[in-house]
């Protein structure tokens, strides 16, 4: 479906032959799928606009103990070699797809685009999806894989004491959460990245404004989350939605790369007011005339690279700190 008109002058030229695209596909919408046949259609839809990917010199497979026993995947990608190179800080980054749907493969040129361009690892975490594992599995593994970079990192030619988290979308959702987590458990981190998080226990105004033709409807956010949660209330939870937080004082500077046209782009901004009041460094971009899932369209939509580059410099800015905060 493409966007109501009388917004659809909002979009940039690119992201409006991205849409034309796939709407002339005629590919069911995602809130029509069952799961497995969700995840199937991400993951072959995966990658289709990514800019060129950068090579990487290191390109590993982790496994990651988590608390109930379970091993998880996390892939590792470095621009640099292990032998003879100065450790590296890492960007432990959690991948979007509302908890339901994606890999890190399918964000993989995201991850080695942040990699080259902040000259750091990036650690991607296969963290356990719905509807198989609800609420809180996929954030229990988010913390978890937190905790155990922090233990592992010298034995894999990594800083510990330079290391930052991010994701998108459900990723960014994760990370608000993780870095709260963080807090509490003492673990300093330089920065929480994220892109279009998902920060609200209710939708806000944006999710009615672009509910339809812009990619991530509002029917498919709920579709995902009921996936997710094994219960409504649970969106009221503190660890679901970051904005229900009342104590967030003390977490990681943030940094917040937004779509404009994008139902999740007012949680976004009211997160980043959030964390401000709080006293907590923000700095938050909002990329004009662009959709969800934007950062993955880089060899269409211009303003991905834009975003790429602004992640990267705020990742290396706070890898040359002198402390963590």
């Amino acid at each position: 479906m493409c966007p109501p008109s009388n917004l659809y002058t909002q979009l940039t030229p690119r992201t409006q032959e991205v849409l034309q695209a796939i709407a002339k596909a005629g590919r069911p919408p995602i809130a029509t799928l069952t799961a497995q046949q969700a995840k199937e259609a991400y993951a072959l839809g995966a990658g289709i606009l990514e800019a060129p990917i950068p090579v990487m010199a290191r390109d590993e497979t982790l496994e990651i103990s988590v608390r109930d026993g379970s091993q998880l995947r996390a892939k590792l990608w470095s621009p640099n070699p292990t032998n003879g190179s100065a450790a590296l800080p890492v960007l432990l980054y959690f991948h979007g797809g509302g908890f339901t749907v994606g890999s890190p493969e399918t964000h993989e040129g995201v991850c080695k685009q942040l990699a080259h361009l902040a000259q750091c690892a990036v650690v991607s975490l296969d963290y356990r999806l719905a509807p198989e594992h609800k609420f809180p599995t996929a954030h229990r593994d988010a913390i978890d894989a937190l905790k155990w970079l922090t233990q592992h990192a010298q034995t894999l030619g990594l800083d510990a004491q330079r290391i930052a988290i991010g994701g998108d979308s459900a990723g960014g959702t994760l990370t608000a959460a993780t870095a709260i987590g963080a807090r509490d458990a003492g673990i300093a981190l330089r920065l929480q990245l994220m892109f279009y998080p998902g920060c609200a226990a209710d939708h806000m105004a944006s999710a009615d404004t672009f509910a339809k033709g812009f990619l991530l409807e509002k029917d498919s956010i709920d579709y995902f989350y009921g996936h997710y949660l094994e219960h409504p209330s649970h969106r009221k939870d503190p660890l679901f939605s970051p904005l229900v937080e009342a104590n967030v004082a003390g977490v990681a500077p943030a940094w917040i790369g937004l779509a404009e046209c994008d139902p999740l782009v007012d949680e976004g901004i009211a997160y980043g007011d959030h964390l401000r009041m709080a006293g907590v460094t923000v700095d938050l971009e909002i990329y004009k005339g662009v959709v969800h899932s934007f950062i993955q369209m880089g060899r269409m939509i211009p303003e991905a690279l834009t975003a790429h580059a602004d992640a990267a410099n705020a990742l290396k800015k706070a890898f040359q700190r002198k402390e963590s905060v």
